[in-house]
């Protein structure tokens, strides 16, 4: 009896974490509603790519206003990037895995496959932050003369021979542009990898429901 207690408020804080993110978010409990949950749900993630594709563009903005246009290849790479998951999911195609065929999915399917759909969200979240870290635009090569004008005019430490020419990099300095976008393509591939998997998630759980 506890146990289904508290399998079911499991899943119910599931569907309220996804609803918190997915407005109008129900769940796939209902057979007769999946097709327009799942719709809904992939426009939202679809427009969050969006927003992020324009979150990247206000730093194309500010580069291209300082006058960086040799930085601007990277950015419009990784726009490509976004552009193509955004495009993958909004018209994913999940007919044949069998979600909107007439059989019950079991609560612990619909778990896993509620975790898996807030894991994308985290994952989205990861990226927004990412950007976010992009260095501003100001922080290109004058960062790297900054750095140089502190060292040579801090005192140097008694007994430590001097090395001109190679000042040390502040153990908190900001990423460079290459690192930031680096990184930011690797997330985003490996999100896009990560949604290609979630058909043979919904699939398992629909087979599941099939052979209980």
């Amino acid at each position: 009896m506890s146990d289904g207690f508290e399998a079911a408020k499991g899943q119910r804080n599931l569907l309220e974490r996804l609803g918190d993110k997915i407005p109008g978010y129900r769940g796939f409990q209902n057979r007769e509603l999946r097709r327009d949950v799942d719709r809904m749900q992939r426009e939202h993630l679809a427009s969050e790519v969006g927003r992020l594709q324009s979150l990247l563009q206000g730093r194309v903005r500010d580069y291209t206003d300082a006058g960086r246009l040799t930085a601007l290849n990277g950015f419009v790479r990784l726009d490509r990037q976004l552009d193509g998951l955004a495009q993958t999911i909004r018209f994913s195609d999940y007919g044949a895995s069998g979600l909107f065929d007439p059989v019950k999915i079991g609560e612990p399917e619909l778990d896993r496959l509620y975790q898996f759909d807030l894991s994308i969200l985290d994952d989205l979240a990861a990226v927004e932050q990412a950007i976010a870290a992009v260095p501003a635009a100001s922080a290109g090569s004058g960062a790297a003369a900054g750095f140089a004008a502190a060292a040579a005019s801090a005192p140097a430490t008694p007994g430590t021979p001097e090395t001109p020419g190679t000042p040390e990099t502040p153990a908190n300095a900001a990423p460079s542009l290459d690192g930031a976008l680096g990184r930011l393509r690797e997330l985003v591939q490996a999100l896009d990898e990560k949604w290609r998997q979630r058909r043979q998630v919904i699939s398992s759980a629909v087979q599941a429901g099939q052979s209980s």
